[in-house]
């Protein structure tokens, strides 16, 4: 590891070490304030080239600029590969906590449905996962298709989308209510939310409509569209043809959000594999990926001992594992980061092995 410790506001000097120490390579870097707490993370397909572009940057538009102002140190170390250093960038944000890295330095598309939790959950749309008894499902592409199809599936199974910090009370809580309650907004009285908020349901009821919806989002079932089909029907025979054609939108909207939910848990199952990363200077290095995050690493096995007993990392996580359920909250970035790099690096999946194909290689050796 390279540390270049100098003045706050000596950007020259600075730039002038980064010039003439760090090496085109790939890496991860850190920037660090006076006080030595660590302000940004970053990786680099060429670690010189990356950091020398953040002098170039205009103070204060640019955020690099912004980002180099505050660094009082930069510190880097090399990586087998880019891959590699995104794992390390990955693993030192979850790590440090910079103030800079809001994002985790996720993509700026993607976004997650959330379930909250509390004593009324609700269906929310957010590009930041949140730790803590929440469930995550996607990651999904963020965009008006994605807030529509979670709004209609709210609408149709009842559920709530005021403030989580509004008081939520069921109806089995009757000695708190006085005479004339009120739902706290029109949602209500229109049909399409239970009233968790003034008493009108009970929490068996509400909460049966919750696990309806996570039914939904895991794919288990389609009765959210069924009912809006039915629906649709009705409104078609009566001739009611506007009512009709407004069924039929909610139709399309939940219908993209089921194939979506599909296609991620698809996207997600397939990325299940020994990956063998080539090293620039041929340290190349094995992954053993399942679900969309790696579960073991290794240098890439070259002797009959290296492959048997990288076999035995293959055997502990190839065993099946349940497609449904949301995202762990701490797999999350890790997640998006592989389904990031192999959707934007296809030759890399050459590259990979089936993990039963792997063990009877192995084994046949």
């Amino acid at each position: 590891m390279t540390s270049l410790a100098l003045p706050l506001v000596d950007t020259e000097r600075l730039r002038r070490h980064v010039a003439a120490l760090a090496e085109n390579r790939p890496g991860v870097y850190r920037m660090l304030d006076a006080a030595g707490r660590v302000v940004y993370v970053g990786k680099a397909k060429r670690v010189r080239t990356r950091l020398l572009s953040y002098f170039r940057a205009a103070y204060p538009e640019d955020k690099a600029a912004r980002i180099v102002e505050a660094a009082a140190r930069i510190e880097w170390d090399y990586a087998p590969s880019e891959f590699a250093a995104g794992l390390a960038e990955l693993r030192q944000i979850r790590r440090h906590r910079p103030a800079f890295n809001i994002r985790m330095n996720r993509p700026g598309r993607t976004a997650f449905i959330k379930v909250s939790d509390g004593p009324a959950p609700k269906l929310q749309v957010g590009r930041t996962p949140i730790d803590g008894a929440v469930r995550h499902y996607g990651p999904y592409r963020a965009g008006l298709r994605l807030r529509e199809g979670v709004r209609v599936l709210s609408l149709e199974l009842g559920l709530r989308d005021c403030a989580l910090s509004l008081p939520m009370v069921y109806a089995e809580q009757g000695d708190l209510f006085g005479a004339g309650r009120q739902a706290a907004c029109l949602r209500y009285e229109l049909g399409t939310c239970l009233g968790p908020c003034a008493g009108f349901v009970t929490r068996s009821d509400y909460l049966a409509r919750v696990d309806a919806a996570i039914a939904f989002l895991e794919g288990r079932t389609i009765a959210p569209l069924d009912r809006i089909v039915t629906a649709m029907t009705r409104a078609s025979e009566a001739d009611a043809f506007e009512t009709a054609a407004r069924w039929r939108d909610r139709f399309e909207a939940l219908e993209w959000l089921f194939a979506a939910g599909n296609r991620m848990r698809a996207a997600i199952e397939a990325l299940s594999f020994v990956y063998i990363d080539p090293g620039v200077y041929g340290d190349d290095r094995a992954y053993v990926i399942r679900r969309a995050t790696v579960r073991a690493s290794a240098p890439a096995p070259r002797t009959p001992i290296e492959r048997e007993a990288f076999r035995g990392l293959v055997r502990e996580h190839a065993a099946p594992e349940p497609v449904e359920g949301p995202l762990p909250t701490d797999a999350i970035d890790e997640t998006v980061l592989l389904l990031s790099w192999f959707r934007r690096h296809p030759a890399a999946l050459r590259r990979a092995v089936p993990l039963e194909t792997w063990l009877a290689r192995a084994g046949a050796a």
